[in-house]
């Protein structure tokens, strides 16, 4: 089969012919990729920034939001069947330790990472476990929501944990409306009466935001932070739900939040730099968030088929996904990077 793999940090990605992935065990799944979606955290791990946490070797094959058809299931799989749509949890997790039992799939005491620790779905076939699969409902193509599998998971896992801080007459402001953030308006629209603040340099993913439901759309370009303070009446807003974390996103939310709001961190590439006294006096709650639950995704997924959620996507062939990576890169896709296997 074809793959699309990582040979040298910093060095585009080869389109390689490798073997097939074989059924291993009971609850192994194997999925004909219909779709994968690129995330930054694809040019992050090109760059080498998760070369040390994912111990992974090279070469391999990146890609963790991804969606399809079962191919093939092992003998103890009853959830789904061969032929059946589904979107790929990004994270295969035991369902036996004191994390997954809570339900928090991500944190998986014995778990693994296709697309970060293992080969992702930059491919034809990607194996993964029966726990993993939300069967899709009828009218969901792979190609239209392979990039909720993480994308829009991270987004409604922060939306979701800011929920009770978002009630009737409060604000939100979001930073970055492309990929993830677009998506992110969308879950605080289905699921907050919050007012939404959005800030983004790009004047189209503005334009995007405000059809999206965005009450308000601001644009960086420098005088940001006195906009959103205008529109908060000078005492900013309850929840900043950070989509970039570089670029100077992280000073502008903790010059946006209020005193006692709370600041959700999604994108990254930087640090958050504050005094603690700030932290402190002003009583700013930083909050991580890493993919999402495989409940999140299962709700994801009813709020897509009810029209509620929808993805804004610019669709690539697999063997063009180092074209597709630099427009990534270089801030030239609106919305979501969609990889197409040739035989889908």
């Amino acid at each position: 089969m074809k793959a699309a793999r990582l040979h040298q940090y910093h060095q585009r990605l080869k389109l390689d012919d490798v073997s097939e992935p074989d059924i291993d065990g009971p609850l192994d799944v194997i999925v004909r990729i219909g779709a994968a979606g690129l995330c930054r955290t694809d040019l992050h791990i090109q760059e080498g920034q998760w070369a040390q946490k994912s111990g992974v070797a090279l070469p391999y094959t990146p890609g963790h939001e991804n969606a399809g058809w079962v191919h093939a299931i092992g003998p103890a799989v009853t959830n789904v069947e061969v032929g059946d749509t589904v979107i790929v949890h990004p994270f295969i997790s035991c369902g036996l330790c004191g994390p997954c039992r809570q339900g928090n799939d991500m944190h998986c005491l014995n778990g693994s990472f296709p697309g970060i620790n293992r080969d992702g779905g930059f491919a034809d076939l990607l194996k993964t476990s029966a726990r993993s699969l939300v069967k899709l409902n009828t009218g969901l193509q792979p190609k239209d929501i392979a990039a909720l599998a993480d994308a829009g998971l991270t987004a409604i896992h922060a939306v979701k944990k800011a929920i009770p801080v978002l009630g009737p007459g409060t604000r939100v402001v979001v930073i970055g409306a492309g990929g993830l953030g677009h998506i992110g308006i969308q879950c605080l629209k289905a699921l907050t009466p919050a007012e939404i603040i959005v800030v983004d340099p790009s004047e189209r993913a503005l334009m995007l935001a405000g059809e999206l439901g965005a009450d308000h759309t601001v644009r960086a370009d420098g005088i940001q932070r006195n906009t959103v303070a205008e529109l908060t009446d000078g005492h900013g807003a309850e929840a900043i739900i950070d989509f970039v974390g570089e670029r100077g996103a992280i000073e502008d939310g903790i010059a946006m939040v209020r005193d006692g709001g709370f600041y959700y961190v999604v994108g990254y590439g930087e640090n958050i730099d504050i005094p603690t006294i700030d932290v402190i006096s002003r009583e700013i709650s930083f909050i991580g968030n890493l993919v999402g639950t495989y409940n999140d995704l299962h709700e994801l997924m009813t709020l897509t088929a009810q029209g509620q959620v929808s993805l804004h996507t610019t669709t690539y062939p697999l063997e063009a996904i180092n074209d597709a990576m630099a427009d990534l890169d270089g801030g030239r896709l609106q919305g979501r990077g969609i990889l197409i296997p040739a035989g889908a």
